[in-house]
C-alpha cells in the first residue's frame, strides 16, 4: 500500500511535535502523540496509554545539573503498513544538552491513522551511544 504525500508530511510533523514536546518538558503533550494505548519503550523503562507514558517519563530522579536538551532528528524512513491506515519507521537522532553531545539511537515506530490523525502506535526508544559525560542516567542499549 502505497503513503500519499499528505500522510508522509503528517507523521514526520508528528515526530517533530514529539520532540519539541520533550526538549521543553511537556510530557502531557509528547504523551498525546500517542494512541491512547499507544506504547513507549525506551532503556530501562515503558509506558502504555498516555498517563502510563507520563509515569514512565516522569518517574525517578533528575540530574539538577540537566538544564537544556534537544533532540535532533537525522536518517528518517517511512513506510507503509499493512493497510491505509497503519505506517512503520526508523527515526535515526543525536541530543545535545548543555553538556554538549549528549547520547545517539533511533526510534523504531509503528503509526496509526485514528480518525484521520496519525499517532504513535508504538515507539522504541533505542540507545546506540552515551558520553561518558552525559547528564543523562546510563541507557545504552547496544
Amino acid at each position: 500500500m502505497n503513503m500519499g504525500p499528505d500522510d508522509l508530511e503528517a507523521i514526520r510533523a508528528l515526530i517533530t511535535r514529539y520532540n519539541i514536546a520533550a526538549d521543553r518538558g511537556r510530557i502531557a503533550e509528547l504523551a498525546a502523540c500517542f494512541a491512547r494505548d499507544g506504547q513507549l519503550d525506551f532503556p530501562g523503562r515503558s509506558g502504555k496509554g498516555r498517563d502510563g507514558i507520563v509515569e514512565a517519563l516522569t518517574s525517578g530522579e533528575r540530574n539538577p545539573a540537566l538544564t537544556l536538551t534537544r533532540h535532533h532528528l537525522t536518517t528518517m524512513e517511512l513506510l507503509p503498513g499493512a493497510d491505509t491506515d497503519h505506517a512503520v519507521g526508523r527515526v535515526y537522532f543525536f541530543v545535545i544538552t548543555n553538556a554538549g553531545l549528549d547520547h545517539s539511537g533511533v526510534y523504531v515506530d509503528q503509526y496509526i491513522r485514528i480518525a484521520g490523525q496519525w499517532l504513535i502506535a508504538h515507539r522504541e526508544a533505542r540507545i546506540d551511544w552515551q558520553a561518558e559525560a552525559s547528564l543523562n542516567r546510563p541507557m545504552v542499549t547496544r
